[in-house]
């Protein structure tokens, strides 16, 4: 299965559909996508809109900050919240 070039619907530019990705495509029965990549990107941000973020306070640090979440406390059930440097260094442990 050869690369093959496809054209954006939007944007009319040549992009390449690779061999692997239409693979990938065919594996998830998807079709051929119909725009490039960054008319994609343009696309999902329009459907998707600014992000509504919610204060709240590190349970490891106690630093004030935001999440992209409607935090609970953790006696109704709710997870602690990291920060963003928290939340970092705990994925790399």
């Amino acid at each position: 299965m050869p690369d093959q070039e496809l054209t954006c619907r939007d944007c009319g530019a040549t992009f390449t559909f690779t061999e692997g990705e239409q693979e990938f495509y065919a594996s998830k029965d998807l079709s051929a996508p119909q725009r490039c990549k960054a008319c994609r990107q343009a696309r999902k941000s329009q459907r998707s809109g600014p992000r509504e973020m919610h204060a709240a306070v590190c349970a490891q640090c106690g630093a004030a900050c935001e999440v992209p979440f409607k935090p609970r406390p953790v006696e109704e059930g709710g997870k602690p919240v990291l920060c963003q440097a928290c939340f970092a260094a705990s994925r790399g442990a």
